[in-house]
């Protein structure tokens, strides 16, 4: 080999990518006026864990120290933006998750909310047309997240894939909407986008609050109250004992200690659902002492003919970067490298992503994983002309990563599929 040959194995060999920390946590928060957060922010609001961090996904973040679109700052409130937002459900949910979660474990939250809107402003293929007909006050709060919200929360969740790991959905949201028979189909639209858009796998809990029970629009609970009709991940966190009611004229906000406990509601609800999904991931040495040795060849995957799987279907996984509940350890490969001796940088195009590889006689092992940690594809079998691969139509769009193993060698890759 010359020194150009050895100098470019070199660089091959270092090139790192940065998978997603699985014991960063992240949430969804969405909504009108209740998840902005209408209470005032007292001293104690002002104190929070390091551990719970806030994505900015607003343009303007004067109101809130360091923010700025797109950075991860404590998660000290406003959460939603710097037009009126305050004290509101989903400050004391990630302290409450903080709280009551692993010490390994950190939260991230996204927030977009506009007061006063419907449902409509989340609808990926309406919201131009509804935000159009609103009046100059509305029109403000739209425009702070680039005039679509919906688009602003994928584009921060899509950012925050990159770190964590999506775990659930909060939802305050209905007082505008609480005449419309259609609301709950059309919350269930917006969810089913979110999913798609995110590449989230098909049990994401989705948490919606309940109203005020005596204020002007309580009829929104007769709503919220069918959502679980819509799905199997749909809860309802219930408002009852909230009767205080913020004093600005409205009778539809809470006060500021209801919406810390309310908060807490959500996170004793998520915590109930999630189950041992918020336990931390083990080290990819506690994994890999564990693990089987491999079973796999290069003629194809000799434990199964299953193209897809999820990630509790087997016992644990034959090879190092597994925990023993069947996830991916992504936290044990934060540096793996992207292109080896034996492995190539991935391709997506014309419909089928590809990646280069050089068996020689070795066992390969290659898997598709959501962005979540979850096995959805095996294409070790798949081995011709040099390359593995597999089309793009077997799965949503969305973000996944991509192992694959060569013998001792490995290569963990992100890839985009449209």
């Amino acid at each position: 080999m010359n020194l150009k040959t050895l100098a470019f194995a070199a660089c091959a060999a270092t090139a790192v990518y940065a998978a997603p920390d699985p014991n960063f946590h992240i949430y969804l928060a969405f909504g009108q006026s209740n998840m902005e957060g209408q209470g005032d922010i007292g001293s104690q609001d002002k104190s929070v864990d390091e551990r719970f961090q806030l994505l900015w996904s607003a343009d303007a973040g004067s109101c809130n120290q360091g923010a700025s679109k797109g950075k991860w700052i404590k998660a000290i409130p406003p959460l939603a933006h710097c037009q009126g937002a305050k004290l509101g459900p989903a400050d004391y949910f990630g302290r409450t998750m903080v709280e009551k979660t692993d010490s390994q474990i950190k939260v991230g939250i996204i927030v977009v909310a506009v007061a006063g809107c419907s449902i409509d402003l989340f609808d990926k293929d309406n919201y131009a047309s509804y935000a159009r007909s609103q009046q100059s006050w509305m029109t403000q709060r739209i425009n702070t997240y680039g005039g679509n919200p919906y688009g602003r929360l994928v584009e921060m969740a899509k950012k925050a894939q990159e770190e964590g790991v999506i775990k659930g959905i909060i939802f305050h949201q209905g007082e505008t909407d609480a005449g419309n028979g259609q609301w709950p189909s059309k919350v269930k639209k917006v969810y089913d986008n979110i999913i798609k858009d995110l590449g989230l796998g098909n049990d994401i809990p989705f948490l919606a609050g309940e109203v005020l029970r005596s204020g002007v629009s309580s009829g929104a609970n007769n709503n919220i109250a069918k959502l679980p009709q819509q799905s199997k991940n749909f809860y309802v966190v219930s408002s009852e004992g909230f009767n205080q009611a913020l004093n600005d004229g409205q009778n539809v906000h809470f006060t500021s200690q209801e919406y810390r406990d309310f908060g807490k509601r959500y996170a004793e609800k998520m915590i109930e659902v999630l189950g041992d999904k918020i336990s931390p991931v083990a080290s990819a040495a506690e994994s890999s002492s564990s693990a089987e040795p491999e079973s796999s060849s290069g003629t194809g995957p000799a434990s199964s003919s299953d193209a897809v799987e999820s990630s509790s279907s087997r016992g644990p996984h034959s090879w190092p970067g597994f925990s023993s509940s069947g996830q991916w350890d992504i936290t044990g490969i934060q540096a793996q490298k992207v292109e080896t001796r034996s492995i190539g940088k991935a391709v997506v195009n014309a419909g089928r992503v590809t990646v280069p590889v050089a068996l020689e006689g070795r066992s390969v092992n290659a898997k598709v994983f959501s962005m979540q940690g979850k096995a959805v594809l095996d294409f070790s079998n798949s081995f011709a002309g040099g390359s593995l691969g597999f089309d793009t139509a077997k799965l949503p769009a969305g973000s996944y990563m991509l192992s694959v193993q060569v013998g001792s060698e490995r290569s963990v890759q992100k890839v985009q599929i449209k």
